[in-house]
């Protein structure tokens, strides 16, 4: 009898394990088919309120997934040229109307970018959903008319992040995309949900084109982004990832 139960807790570490491996393939596949090993994307951030909208071009580059990272604003004019840097595990932003440099604090990672309902943290990815989190398989659900992968990622107790669990749907088509995301507090309050649509090939890749921003307790409030153009595993210096770079790069 003893022997049945040390198999069967046996078997069922086995199955965990499995499932933990899964998901973390799942996941690391996901930012893969986001970003590549480089990445450039000319996009449109729309940020509504319940009386007005606001709209934003914007240029972003990376690199190595998520340790490099560059935004800029090409208009509207007011905030054309205003930049936001990740480069390892620093992260600035540039106003060039004051022409001021600011570091960003971890204490700031949780704040609005721009204005928006992103944060500095969901802009500049300054947290890994594979080193910072463990990631775990739930089971299957369909998004938007998209099967999907549902998986709980929590972050380790030591890790520097905003979010206290966070849970993403990813297609089980082959393509890895991500097509929703709920990011809960600490006290695991649902804080705001993406939703992630419109499928199509971009940059030679089929990959969701608008992603909506929607916080869980204000209504009427969201922002959208939207994806132009995209380009993916071409060339890039580290070398443009910098401060110098930030203030100049148009």
């Amino acid at each position: 009898m003893k022997k049945y139960i040390a198999l069967s807790f046996a078997l069922l570490a086995c199955i965990s394990t499995t499932f933990a491996q899964d998901a973390k393939e799942i996941i690391t596949k996901m930012l893969d088919q986001q970003r590549g090993k480089s990445s450039y994307v000319n996009m449109t951030m729309k940020v509504v309120r319940p009386t007005w909208t606001r709209s934003m071009e914007m240029k972003s580059w990376s690199k190595d997934t998520d340790k490099y990272f560059l935004i800029l604003i090409t208009s509207p004019a007011k905030d054309k040229g205003s930049a936001s840097l990740k480069r390892q595990k620093e992260m600035w932003s540039w106003t060039p109307s004051i022409e001021r440099t600011i570091k960003i604090s971890p204490s700031m990672m949780s704040q609005s970018w721009m204005g928006s309902d992103f944060t500095n943290d969901d802009l500049m990815k300054g947290s890994s959903v594979v080193n910072d989190y463990t990631q775990k398989l739930l089971g299957k659900e369909t998004v938007n008319g998209v099967e999907c992968y549902k998986i709980e990622l929590i972050p380790h107790e030591d890790a520097a992040v905003v979010w206290g669990k966070v849970v993403t749907w990813v297609s089980t088509d082959g393509h890895y995309n991500q097509m929703k995301v709920e990011n809960y507090d600490e006290d695991m309050y649902l804080v705001n949900t993406m939703n992630n649509s419109e499928l199509k090939e971009i940059g030679g890749r089929y990959m969701p084109t608008r992603m909506e921003m929607i916080p869980a307790d204000e209504e009427g409030k969201k922002t959208i982004m939207i994806y132009h153009d995209a380009k993916f595993n071409q060339k890039i210096s580290e070398s443009f990832f910098t401060q110098q770079n930030m203030k100049k790069v148009r």
